[in-house]
């Protein structure tokens, strides 16, 4: 079974959060109930989220909700994408409308603090700017005066402005309230630059420029920001199976857990491995999941090293490195937590 995306509603900025604590009923058991899980996502984000030439959702951020579906619901295509702007995808979670929120969504103190709970990180980067060649601009320093385009309702607002003081450019900025607004802008030369997460920037650059090579991509700061899967403040039960569905994947890399090898580990004598696969009960039945979850998971998906090769890395059109998202073992940033 297979479910697209659907319209959402566009939410007044003036809605509050809804008191989930004190609904009859949980997430878990909302979609359970309903049968399929309700994912933001962005409106086309070529290896984190966007719909390929048949309609089929894919990228890291949607392959992150397919694992918490098959983890609740059993199912890596019991799920709906909702296509949200900036300025959406935050009263979305607040309101109801999404059961979880991994489109890209920096982890800031003032989100954190005021209606969201992240869970785990799944792509750690920079905010960088995108410029043409032909400016021959390659650093910050160097680009006083310029106009930057940037989507409304993102960090990059902000990151923009601290640059801009920090350097004493006088940057323009020119604010859009969607994505292909922002995009086509710049394309049209509107802007002189555009801002978001580097990454992002690489995918627009190989999927969206015409002429990738015109375009050049360097660090706005030399901050490296958390890119994190939120849900809504309230429901203690849910974050945990979010946290630990992704917390899976990485676990799984670590173990050297892969979808194709997972079956061989059924007689493995390993105890933190036979508690992940669910062979030693305990973790499953804490979330209220089935005990195999985490080998649903790995079965379905693969492991996080899986994911991200074949949507942003070797395997993938953006032949982006993994830097800072390789697992800690290898240098990287990604964390595996003990699954007992």
């Amino acid at each position: 079974m297979h479910f697209g995306l659907r319209s959402l509603p566009l939410v007044a900025a003036a809605l509050t959060l809804l008191p989930v604590a004190g609904q009859a009923q949980s997430t878990l058991e909302t979609v359970r109930e309903r049968g399929r899980l309700i994912c933001g996502s962005s409106q086309g984000a070529v290896g984190f989220g966007a719909p390929d030439s048949n309609g089929y959702w894919r990228g890291l951020d949607v392959e992150t909700c397919r694992a918490v579906a098959v983890a609740v619901l059993g199912d890596r295509d019991a799920v709906e994408f909702v296509p949200l702007t900036g300025q959406q995808r935050i009263p979305a979670l607040q309101t109801g409308e999404i059961d979880i929120l991994p489109r890209t969504l920096t982890w800031t103190l003032q989100r954190d603090g005021n209606g969201l709970n992240f869970t785990t990180p799944n792509y750690y980067e920079y905010t960088g700017f995108m410029m043409p060649r032909a400016l021959g601009i390659e650093r910050v320093e160097d680009m006083a005066g310029a106009s930057v385009c940037v989507q409304t309702g993102s960090t990059t607002e902000v990151v923009v402005t601290d640059v801009s003081t920090e350097h004493d450019l006088g940057l323009n900025v020119v604010v859009f309230d969607n994505t292909a607004a922002t995009r086509q802008a710049f394309f049209s030369g509107r802007c002189d630059a555009l801002i978001t997460d580097a990454a992002g920037l690489a995918s627009i650059r190989a999927t969206e420029a015409p002429n990738p090579d015109d375009y050049v991509i360097f660090p706005a700061t030399r901050y490296m920001d958390a890119l994190t899967p939120a849900v809504r403040h309230g429901d203690d039960q849910w974050l945990d199976i979010v946290t630990w569905s992704i917390q899976a994947l990485i676990a799984a890399e670590q173990f050297g857990i892969t979808q194709d090898n997972i079956d061989s580990f059924a007689e493995t004598t390993d105890p933190r491995i036979r508690r992940f696969l669910g062979l030693d009960p305990g973790n499953g039945q804490a979330l209220g999941l089935s005990e195999d979850f985490a080998y649903q998971i790995i079965r379905a998906m693969g492991n996080y090293g899986e994911m991200f090769e074949r949507n942003l890395g070797m395997d993938s059109p953006l032949r982006l490195e993994r830097g800072s998202n390789r697992l800690y073992s290898d240098g990287g940033l990604m964390f595996p937590l003990a699954f007992q």
